[in-house]
């Protein structure tokens, strides 16, 4: 069994005891993202939509870093503050799955890293 650690510039470093990403055998294991830019460790939360972009972007960073794409996606974790958002975080999310969408799940909690208002988390596959 191989594991590799896989840290880039381009997504927010951790804020904690954590890797961005695991791969281990062929199966990526992405950490959260935050809407936090990766430059400037700024939030970019304006709005839902605008954040879960930032979120998403972050995600595709760490996949390009591990030679992954959204294709190669199987399962996401969503996690919200509010299901109110639901809509609004559905409609970005899917505009980078548009094909052959991973399974996932969306789960309200009651609070979030950095007060935040959206997180995701995924795994992939080189199948």
């Amino acid at each position: 069994m191989s594991k590799k650690i896989i840290l880039t510039e381009e997504a927010p470093k951790p804020i904690g005891p954590y890797s961005q990403a695991v791969e281990v055998n062929k199966v990526l294991y992405l950490s959260g993202q935050i809407a936090l830019d990766a430059e400037s460790r700024e939030l970019i939360n304006e709005n839902i939509t605008e954040e879960t972009h930032a979120v998403m972007k972050n995600i595709e960073a760490v996949l390009r870093a591990a030679g992954y794409g959204f294709p190669d996606v199987i399962k996401c974790s969503i996690f919200v503050r509010n299901m109110d958002d639901f809509t609004a975080v559905n409609e970005a999310y899917g505009q980078y799955f548009k094909i052959d969408p991973p399974a996932r799940e969306t789960v309200e909690v009651s609070r979030l890293p950095k007060n935040v208002n959206v997180e995701i988390s995924c795994i992939a596959a080189k199948i």
